[in-house]
């Protein structure tokens, strides 16, 4: 189970929610594991010419009392089949030919399309919603709704339907839930870490003075693929002047270049950075290395629970300004299901994060099952640029490495 079940009812009963209902792809995912490719991408026009570009509309509900639902297309509930939840509703029309199913089926798909068939049908995807929260008793409930995924006609209808409910947009708080990590997300965050980390130093091995910084980005591509993960970055410096993933740029004698790649492992991105140098450093450039080195030991050193994240950062910084480096941003982020999630780890910037149900300082305490980046990026234009990115999860006495990350030297 992705979705940390604990945290979610712990800041429902902080907040005095009865349900929590999310409405975008990505934490449909995280509220249920169900996955499918086209959720995130499929617009209404694309399949039904001059409709609005809506995605299509989806819901995953969890109540403080009773079962979790999920609401999803019938011809997409197949990728339902091993979820935790097993409550489906489906709406409109599977178009699935049923005519001849007496002639097929391996067992355990015969279950499934006859859970399919079986499955209550609604018209649309926010009729099958108001029947799960009539079933739970939640008409006159305080229900938490991720309003940033759901599409204005549906939100539309839902608020015609629940006059005696408050519906109170969660969107923020479903990310301060997502910040602390379960224990199946830290098990995927460190597969896709290991295949990240393993793909891009075996691939910064094969650069050569003349040789493509584009061929390593294709060579990456292949290397994540044989491991079993999808790439999202392949980045490198460019003569000290920023960051590239496009450019035909053919690395040079005694270049020294910033390097940020990751990858995706079953919905979970891995993000990592270090330093490649053809030939050996300058003077000015290890000093520069070492710089970065020692920002993000400062910062490591107070990854703790109750750390707050500007103090993290402010610690990094102070180190980078004791080796004579202003012009910099040493930070970290939280990552999982996106690649930045809470907590952002940046100077204190007087925000809040805040919807209709949470309101809290943006400047957020480090908590146990956190999992973080650290990062200290160097350029400096004509000259070169370095870096050094390591992950980390927090816990109850400090930190761990997700995964082990040789970054005491240049790649």
């Amino acid at each position: 189970m992705l979705f940390n079940r604990t945290r979610a009812l712990e800041y429902m009963r902080r907040y005095g929610l009865d349900a929590l209902v999310a409405t975008s792809p990505i934490n449909i995912t995280y509220f249920t594991d169900y996955f499918n490719w086209t959720d995130a991408l499929f617009k209404g026009y694309m399949t039904s010419p001059g409709s609005p570009p809506y995605i299509s509309q989806g819901y995953a509900v969890f109540p403080l009392e009773g079962e979790p639902a999920l609401v999803v297309n019938p011809f997409t509930m197949v990728n339902a089949g091993d979820i935790w939840v097993r409550d489906w509703r489906v709406y409109g029309d599977s178009g699935l030919d049923f005519s001849l199913h007496e002639q097929a089926a391996p067992e355990s798909v015969d279950a499934l399309y006859a859970q399919l068939q079986n499955a209550p049908h609604h018209a649309s995807p926010t009729a099958a919603l108001l029947e799960v929260l009539r079933e739970r008793g939640l008409l006159q409930a305080r229900i938490g709704i991720e309003m940033e995924g759901v599409m204005p006609p549906s939100l539309q209808e839902l608020r015609q339907s629940l006059t005696q409910s408050s519906l109170k947009d969660c969107s923020n708080l479903i990310r301060l839930i997502r910040a602390v990590k379960s224990t199946e997300e830290i098990e995927r965050l460190t597969r896709s870490a290991q295949i990240n980390e393993q793909a891009g130093m075996e691939v910064l091995q094969l650069a050569r003075p003349g040789g493509a910084a584009l061929d390593l980005a294709r060579a990456y591509r292949q290397r994540v693929g044989e491991l079993g993960a999808d790439v999202d970055h392949f980045a490198f410096g460019v003569d000290g002047k920023g960051i590239g993933t496009e450019v035909d740029y053919r690395f040079r004698e005694k270049d020294v270049l910033f390097v940020d790649f990751g990858c995706n492992y079953r919905h979970y991105f891995s993000d990592t950075g270090t330093t490649l140098a053809i030939g050996d450093p300058s003077q000015v450039l290890q000093e520069r290395f070492a710089a970065a080195r020692a920002s993000l030991a400062a910062g490591v050193e107070l990854i703790r629970p109750g750390s707050l994240c500007s103090t993290v950062r402010g610690a990094m910084m102070s180190a980078l300004n004791v080796c004579g480096v202003t012009a910099a941003n040493p930070h970290g982020h939280g990552f999982g299901l996106d690649v930045r999630d809470y907590p952002i780890v940046v100077a204190d910037n007087g925000l809040r994060i805040r919807d209709e149900c949470v309101d809290v300082p943006s400047d957020l305490p480090l908590e146990v099952d956190m999992v973080i980046n650290l990062e200290v990026p160097i350029f400096m234009p004509g000259i070169g640029s370095v870096h050094t990115e390591q992950s980390f999860v927090v816990t109850r006495n400090g930190s761990r490495p997700l995964v082990p990350q040789a970054r005491s030297e240049f790649a």
